[in-house]
């Protein structure tokens, strides 16, 4: 039998059937402006060079004068190519990295001015809006909302990052994430999944962080994360009752010779309790510690070494020593190189084997394909031929012709087309 609803509740429905879809509409009609705002703010990233290999995203900083994105997205380009939604390009100098913290600052061509970091902190369940290039569609919006906040998914890195649902994939890193004004929440770098694509756990760094990092970039006065040079593990439940020691601090495990650790005198199997006084009561900790510790060059160790505490001095003013170039020997670079170079193993122009992880495999070529053309000339005729610069195949296979660009000096492989896409560990990912 049929359940007959109270007059009033049959009015409340019709009135709630009859409001909302027009309410929907009004809301996401009024976040378009706001979207398209920032979205004018935001660049994807290629390579500043004939290969043009896709990278990521970035966006216009406060006045405009710089771009930032994620140091993993830049690598070690000193210049990298700029597009706007518009479809205006340019080349951006790629002038401060920090690679453990992972943020680059790129120079810009003056002209419209960038996002602005929100006045307030995000709060828990806030609306939040992820702007990039995610496996380079670019200039892609996705929406969702933080998830978490403070989540420090590296112990090694003093950052605490904002976790959000707004989906990302690879190449998403270097875009902002933006609240509902606007404003600059902040930028998104990793997801947490080891198959690279986007589970519903996204990280951003958040942007009273980027705020300095990226000022103490430009003023050259941001100090390297100091190395101990050190392995350790947070001692857990099962390895303080193994230890018969408190359930806290980290338990090292090995120590570099002729680092920070073993000249402050750390030894595997030493307990660090505290730094300069303050308890260990996460791994992370540690990282924040050595943080407050630079500006006086120096810090204390809290250690429990067989039963006994001691406190062990390490002085900062002689980490991250520079290398002498004079004791490098750069590796040479080759000026030409063979089709079998390549890795292409032939009888005649037919393709009877590729060798595994070579340029020829990279490039998606298998064996029993055929080779029609090199550089638009009959393969016949070049088979033997040295080559100084990238070649161009026409190739045979089972489903047609194709043509293969091959670089054998290309930072890139073919077939991982989205650069800067680095696993960190099985947990953590960095696009």
């Amino acid at each position: 039998m049929p359940v007959s609803l109270p007059s009033l509740s049959r009015a409340l429905v019709a009135a709630l059937l009859l409001v909302t879809p027009a309410q929907a509409t009004q809301t996401h009609s009024a976040d378009a402006p706001m979207l398209e705002t920032a979205m004018a703010s935001v660049f994807t990233v290629h390579s500043a060079d004939a290969e043009d290999r896709f990278l990521g995203s970035a966006f216009l900083w406060g006045d405009g004068a710089v771009a930032v994105s994620n140091a993993h997205v830049v690598g070690q380009a000193g210049e990298v190519r700029l597009t706007d939604a518009a479809g205006h390009q340019q080349i951006g100098q790629v002038i401060a990295s920090d690679a453990s913290r992972d943020v680059a600052v790129i120079a810009v061509k003056p002209g419209q001015g960038g996002l602005i970091p929100a006045a307030t902190p995000p709060q828990l369940g806030a609306e939040v809006w992820a702007l990039g290039a995610p496996l380079d569609v670019e200039f892609t919006v996705t929406a969702g909302r933080i998830s978490a906040l403070e989540r420090q998914t590296d112990p090694a890195t003093p950052i605490r990052m904002i976790q959000h649902d707004a989906a990302l994939n690879p190449g998403s890193s270097g875009g902002p994430l933006i609240d509902s004004t606007g404003a600059l929440v902040g930028m998104n770098a990793q997801i947490a999944d080891g198959s690279r694509m986007f589970v519903g756990i996204a990280y951003a760094i958040p942007s009273v962080d980027l705020a300095r990092i990226v000022q103490g970039l430009i003023d050259e006065t941001l100090q390297p994360i100091p190395k101990l040079g050190l392995t350790a593990r947070p001692v857990s439940r099962q390895l303080a009752e193994t230890l018969n020691i408190a359930a806290t601090g980290l338990l090292v495990d090995a120590v570099t010779p002729a680092s920070l650790a073993e000249r402050a005198g750390l030894h595997p199997g030493d307990v660090i309790l505290a730094v300069n006084a303050a308890p260990l009561t996460t791994p992370g900790d540690l990282a924040f510690a050595l943080e407050s510790a630079q500006s006086q060059n120096r810090f204390d160790l809290t250690i429990l070494r067989a039963g006994s505490v001691l406190i062990l001095m390490a002085d900062l003013t002689a980490a991250d020593s520079p290398l002498t170039l004079r004791d490098l020997k750069a590796p040479q670079r080759r000026t030409e190189y063979t089709l079998q170079d390549l890795g292409l193993t032939l009888t005649d122009t037919q393709i009877t084997a590729v060798t595994p992880n070579s340029p020829a495999l990279n490039a998606g070529l298998t064996a029993t394909e055929t080779l029609l053309q090199i550089d638009g000339q009959p393969a016949q005729t070049h088979l033997s031929q040295s080559f100084t610069r990238p070649i161009l195949l026409l190739i045979q296979g089972t489903t047609g012709t194709r043509h293969v660009l091959i670089d054998p000096w290309a930072t890139s492989k073919t077939l991982h087309p989205v650069g800067g896409a680095n696993v960190l560990d099985r947990d953590v990912v960095v696009f």
